[in-house]
């Protein structure tokens, strides 16, 4: 039989294994941050709409321009969402906070909007055709708006980086190419954000991070079906892209984990390029959307460090 002084101490025995498991799920908690998901970016609140402007007749081929306060000319980033090149996964909308504190913080932006492979007229070679499009229309633009088009970067975020990253090498396609456009606008530099450089690679595991067939319908066929579209567009098959990039991701991120950025850095770094890559702890892949978050603050520092402006 269990005496009194014997009961107290199974009792409290147990009240200490209780208090360690309780802390134990307590800390597994601390340790499971929640993640932003692509809806909560697209509810986040803008200062400014932008100016809507079209730069073709699509009815997807349009940008919002937002202008800093002030005389300017102001430096520019063009912004290209993500969403694994796929209609429904995301829009113009995605990227407008991000472009919007960039607009506040001295930058003017141009967030563009473009045909993914599922419109009528996107994938291949639409959606790069569009994005190129774009770009080259902020020669106009910079006739009736106070745009410095020597200091231009361009900003994406995971697709939208592999699009970013492509428009920096648009100079050295061949001139029978389908993406040709024989003026492009250069670039300053390129800011890549939980991005994807590499085609082949992604293709492997873009189930799981897509769910569905991204890089094949991007491309109009699997990447060994047609490799000459790879060469032309992957970011890795490009190097170097002869402009300095800054790679800044989430160390939560699946789509662009550390050991993959790094592995793509220290290849363009072989080939000549000026590589950045910052991982900041206990984000993913949407939070770098998120200007008040450490990592969207990371996206606008290396922006504006792009185009020589001073810590904001």
């Amino acid at each position: 039989m269990m005496t009194p002084s014997v009961f107290r101490r199974v009792c409290s025995l147990s009240r200490a294994a209780l208090l360690l498991l309780v802390g134990r799920a307590l800390s597994a908690q601390d340790v499971a941050p929640r993640l932003l998901r692509p809806t909560e970016i697209d509810r986040l609140p803008v200062q400014t709409n932008g100016l809507r402007i079209a730069y073709g007749r699509d009815s997807l081929q349009f940008g919002e321009l937002r202008v800093p306060s002030g005389r300017g000319p102001f430096p520019v980033a063009i912004v290209l969402h993500g969403g694994c090149w796929y209609g429904p996964y995301a829009s113009v909308r995605n990227a407008a906070p991000l472009a919007d504190a960039l607009a506040a913080a001295g930058v003017a932006t141009w967030n563009v909007e473009y045909r993914r492979y599922d419109h009528p007229g996107g994938g291949w070679p639409g959606t790069f055709t569009d994005v190129a499009d774009a770009t080259d229309h902020l020669r106009q633009l910079a006739a009736s708006h106070p745009l410095d088009t020597t200091r231009i970067v361009s900003v994406g975020h995971s697709a939208g980086a592999q699009l970013a990253a492509w428009l920096a090498t648009r100079g050295q396609l061949a001139s029978t190419s389908e993406l040709y456009r024989a003026t492009p606008v250069r670039l300053t530099g390129v800011v890549a954000l939980g991005g994807v450089m590499d085609l082949r690679e992604f293709q492997a595991r873009q189930r799981a991070s897509c769910g569905n067939p991204a890089v094949e319908s991007l491309l109009g066929g699997l990447p060994d079906a047609v490799p000459e579209r790879l060469r032309e567009v992957s970011p890795i098959e490009r190097l170097p892209l002869g402009v300095p990039h800054e790679h800044v991701a989430g160390a939560l991120d699946p789509i662009a984990p550390r050991d993959i950025l790094e592995t793509f850095a220290s290849a363009a770094r072989g080939r000549g390029d000026s590589v950045t890559v910052t991982i900041v702890p206990g984000l993913g892949h949407h939070d770098i959307m998120a200007p008040r978050t450490e990592a969207g603050s990371a996206a606008i520092a290396a922006v504006r460090r792009l185009l020589g402006l001073p810590r904001h």
